[in-house]
């Protein structure tokens, strides 16, 4: 008598992609954050009684300008007819920070789109071009959420420290 095995090997199932990664909206205090981070260093900030604007500008990284050559692509998203998308007005490139106090501004960046490294590379060029006083910080989870505020509280200790040393002098 012979016995027959059959196997049955089941199919692998594989989630669709849905895209980039959506942070949940949270609304907290009357303001609508774009992300439990930044709640959580809103909170922080609070607690610290270090005083932050939430979102309070945007800041212009590359002009826009007028394209009068041709270009033939689709539309930026990749979809769309193969055609001369040319002589169009080129937006501006922006970014607004998720918060900025008198001598810091704070980016809450849980996990980045892939235009965020370029973006954030012509923010610190606009930084040091225009506001080289200010202290950036891109704390990505809770932890250096706490750390931020530990470096920001060290960093105006160090101010006074020194205001003190200069007009002692």
């Amino acid at each position: 008598m012979m016995t027959f095995l059959i196997l049955t090997f089941m199919k692998k199932k594989y989630s669709k992609k849905r895209g980039p990664v959506q942070s949940k909206k949270i609304e907290y205090d009357g303001i609508k954050f774009a992300s439990g981070l930044e709640k959580y260093m809103y909170i922080a900030l609070k607690e610290a009684n270090i005083v932050a604007e939430y979102e309070p500008m945007s800041y212009t990284l590359m002009e826009g300008f007028d394209f009068s050559g041709n270009a033939y692509e689709r539309c930026s998203n990749g979809k769309g007819v193969y055609k001369n998308r040319g002589c169009k007005k080129i937006l501006p490139i922006t970014y607004k920070p998720d918060f900025v106090g008198r001598d810091f501004i704070i980016e809450c960046k849980g996990r980045a789109n892939e235009a965020f490294p370029l973006r954030w590379k012509l923010f610190k060029e606009w930084i040091s071009l225009h506001a080289s006083t200010l202290t950036l910080f891109k704390p990505q989870n809770q932890a250096e959420c706490d750390l931020t505020i530990r470096l920001i509280q060290d960093m105006r200790k160090n101010h006074r420290k020194n205001a003190k040393k200069e007009t002692s002098l």
